[in-house]
């Protein structure tokens, strides 16, 4: 892999973003539970990232940490869903395809609210170590279910935090239409490491929930805060922005922290210089409007 350290540089291009809006907002809920490592699962031990802060770490299976997941999916989730449906705006789902097939109820919401789902993963494990055949048989199995499930099938795809030296060049093998495995811009770009090219809508782990348990964010109050000064800031500056905000049903979902976006969303939708938007959307502007 070519690694690019200047991009865009000092001449990033007009967006050109619909209405005229100077900044693409896009809310992202990763919805993971029911995925992770667990002894039911067949995994030696329970997985333990972005929970609470379990301090015991059995051995084996960890109680707590499974129900600290499932509040996510049995609570979290609609509770999120709720906000985004009463701000009348719309949301990008990052979905464990196995996730999907333990919560019925919630692909159909996903369906109805005519969300966009990404592919992020057959289980929620990290691709980056995965020899190639076996992670062609999860991202082609994790696609027919996240289709068989939502009716869709998936067009963008985001691994947990690395992917592997092949995961790109598959997911084209794919159909994929882009991918979100980056890191480094604020405006999407084209990568022509394999031969055509393949469009990348950069992530986050900055514009991210999990700072509420990585930094010193602890209220809703700190995470309005946090999320309004990026927008302030990508605004006060010329040209147009992205900005993706990451969210998790089991850390925003409750009900402490969830008031502080409830507050983004209430403020963000009486902005007019900001469009509210799918990742799809994001995808297929960019297409349309700055080919290769």
């Amino acid at each position: 892999m070519i690694r690019d350290f200047e991009g865009y540089g000092r001449n990033p291009p007009d967006a050109r973003w619909p209405g005229g809006a100077r900044l693409a907002l896009n809310f992202v809920i990763n919805h993971e539970e029911g995925g992770e490592r667990s002894v039911p699962d067949g995994d030696p031990q329970s997985e333990n990232a972005l929970t609470e802060g379990s301090t015991g770490l059995p051995k084996g299976r960890d109680l707590a940490a499974e129900s600290m997941f499932q509040y996510g999916s049995r609570v979290g989730f609609w509770r999120l869903h709720g906000l985004f449906a009463r701000a009348g705006l719309p949301c990008t789902i990052y979905a464990v395809a196995q996730c999907l097939q333990r919560t019925p109820q919630a692909a159909a919401a996903i369906r109805e609210a005519g969300w966009d789902v990404v592919g992020h993963g057959l289980r929620w494990e990290s691709h980056a170590d995965m020899d190639e055949a076996t992670e062609r048989h999860a991202l082609t199995e994790a696609t027919r279910i996240i289709e068989e499930t939502t009716g869709h099938r998936p067009q963008g795809w985001y691994c947990r935090y690395a992917p592997s030296l092949n995961t790109r060049r598959i997911l084209m093998e794919l159909g994929y239409s882009y991918d979100s495995d980056a890191y480094d811009d604020e405006l999407p770009y084209w990568n022509h490491e394999h031969g055509r090219p393949h469009l990348v809508i950069p992530y986050t782990l900055v514009n991210n929930d999990v700072r509420f348990q990585r930094a010193a964010i602890t209220t809703g109050d700190d995470f309005h805060t946090y999320i309004m000064g990026a927008i302030e800031m990508a605004l006060s500056e010329p040209g147009s922005r992205m900005l993706t905000v990451g969210l998790h049903n089991r850390i925003i979902g409750h009900p402490a922290r969830a008031i502080g976006l409830k507050r983004i969303l209430d403020a963000v939708k009486a902005m007019p210089e900001i469009w509210v938007c799918r990742r799809l959307d994001i995808a297929r502007h960019w297409m349309e409007h700055h080919a290769p």
